[in-house]
C-alpha cells in the first residue's frame, strides 16, 4: 500500500457506501473503500460508482475485529462508517478510531446506539480533539438543517419534526428496522426527559405540505434528534415521525414488525437476530435502483413552537440516499482541511453548521431553497 489515504469507507460494497465514495471522488479526496470482502467491493466499485477510473482510491479487505480494524485506520483521518445495524457491528469501529486517532461517522438513525456512543464514548473524543458524528444521513440531518432554521427565531423551545421520501429502503436499512423495532425502545423528548413511544400505537395520520391526502407516519425508533437536542439548551421537547410517500408499503410496514416481533419474542439475542435479519431479506433482499429524482423525492417539515411565537420549515428534495453520501463526503473534507466547530458526540449540524451543509445540498441541486415562515 502507499501512503495511507486519509479517509476510509468501511461497509463502501453497500448501497450507501458506494454514494459516499462517489461524492469523495467528486470532492478530490483520496479514500480507501473497505470491508469484509475485496471481490464485492471491487465490483461494487468498478460497476456501481459512477466515474471512480478517475477517483484516488484503494480497495482493502479487512475483519470485523479491533485489531485488524485499527491498523487499517492508522495514519488516516476519518472513517465514514457504513456498516450497521450499528448498535450490533459499529462498537468495533468506534473502539479502532479512538485507538488510532480518527474522526468518527455513520449514517445511523438507531436511537440506542447514539445515546450508547454519547455516554460511552462522547467524552473520550471530546478530550482527543476528535469528532464523533453518528446520524449524518439525509433522513436526520436534512430534518436537523429545517431546525436549525427555526430555532434561529429566539424562544422555540418545542419542534415537531417529519420526514418522508419517496422509494424503498435498501437492504440494509430494513434490515435496521426490524432489529431496532424488536430489540430497542424508541424515545422522545419531553421537558427534556426521555419519554418512550407507545409501542403499539400503530401508524400515525401526518398532514403533509404540498398534498391534500394525508401521510402515514411512524416514530422509526425515535430518531437521532431528540438525542441531539438533549443537549441544546434552546430546546425542551422534540418529537419526530417518519415515513415513504407510498402509503400500501407504510400499511404493510406494522404487521411486518409484529409479525416478526411475536415470532422471535422467545430467542435470546443472537438467535433473535439471526431470526429478524431472514425476515428482512425476505422483505428486501436486493439493492434497489439507482435513484431517480422524478420519483424518489424528499420532505422534511419542522413545526417549531414556543409560549408566544411559532416557525415552519420545509425543505423539498430528491434522492435521499445521494443526499446522505454528500453529507459523509463534506464531512470529510471538512475534516481534512480544519477542526468540527464541536469535538466529542455532535449532530452533522453541530459540528459543521447547518448553513454550510444546506449550501452544499443547494450546490449540488438535491434540495430546493427551505421555505421558512415565522410568527412571533
Amino acid at each position: 500500500m502507499s501512503a495511507k489515504k486519509p479517509v476510509i469507507v468501511y461497509g463502501a460494497s453497500g448501497y450507501t457506501g458506494r454514494l459516499v465514495c462517489e461524492y469523495l471522488r467528486e470532492y478530490n479526496i483520496p479514500f480507501i473503500a473497505a470491508g469484509r470482502s475485496a471481490e464485492k467491493l471491487n465490483a461494487a466499485m468498478k460497476a456501481n460508482v459512477a466515474g471512480i477510473e478517475t477517483a484516488d482510491y484503494e480497495v482493502v479487505e479487512v475483519p470485523h475485529t479491533v485489531s485488524a480494524l485499527t491498523e487499517l485506520f492508522n495514519g488516516a483521518s476519518v472513517v465514514l462508517n457504513t456498516v450497521g445495524p450499528f448498535a450490533r457491528f459499529g462498537g468495533e469501529v468506534v473502539q479502532a478510531c479512538w485507538a488510532s486517532r480518527c474522526h468518527y461517522t455513520d449514517t445511523t438513525g438507531e436511537q440506542d446506539w447514539l445515546i450508547t456512543l454519547e455516554q460511552e464514548w462522547g467524552t473520550k473524543f471530546a478530550n482527543a480533539g476528535l469528532l464523533l458524528a453518528p446520524g449524518i444521513a439525509q433522513m436526520y440531518t436534512t430534518g436537523e438543517i429545517a431546525a436549525q432554521l427555526c430555532l434561529e427565531t429566539p424562544g422555540l423551545d418545542t419542534l415537531d419534526i417529519a420526514v418522508f421520501w419517496g422509494g424503498s429502503p435498501t437492504i440494509a436499512s430494513t434490515q435496521t428496522i426490524l432489529v431496532n423495532a424488536a430489540m430497542a425502545k424508541a424515545y422522545y423528548l419531553e421537558q427534556n426527559k426521555y419519554v418512550e413511544h407507545q409501542p403499539d400505537a400503530g401508524l400515525y395520520n401526518l398532514a403533509i405540505p404540498g398534498q391534500h391526502e394525508l401521510a402515514l407516519a411512524l416514530p422509526w425508533g425515535g430518531t437521532s434528534h431528540p438525542v441531539w437536542f438533549k443537549r441544546d439548551p434552546r430546546v425542551a421537547n422534540v418529537k419526530v415521525l417518519g415515513g415513504v410517500f407510498n402509503r400500501a408499503l407504510m400499511l404493510g410496514v406494522p404487521q411486518i414488525v409484529a409479525a416478526a416481533l411475536d415470532a422471535t419474542k422467545d430467542m435470546n439475542p443472537d438467535d433473535r437476530y439471526a431470526a429478524l435479519a431472514q425476515t428482512a431479506a425476505g422483505v428486501m433482499n436486493t439493492m434497489p435502483p439507482r435513484e431517480n429524482p422524478r420519483v424518489n423525492k424528499s420532505l422534511d417539515s419542522v413545526h417549531a413552537s414556543g409560549p408566544l411565537g411559532r416557525a415552519h420549515c420545509v425543505i423539498n428534495g430528491n434522492s435521499n440516499y445521494k443526499q446522505t453520501g454528500l453529507l459523509q463526503a463534506y464531512a470529510a473534507a471538512h475534516l481534512l482541511q480544519q477542526p468540527p466547530k464541536r469535538v466529542g458526540f455532535a449532530s452533522g449540524c453541530q459540528a459543521f453548521g447547518h448553513h454550510e451543509l444546506l449550501g452544499q445540498l443547494r450546490s449540488f441541486g438535491l434540495v430546493s431553497r427551505p421555505i421558512l415562515t415565522v410568527h412571533d
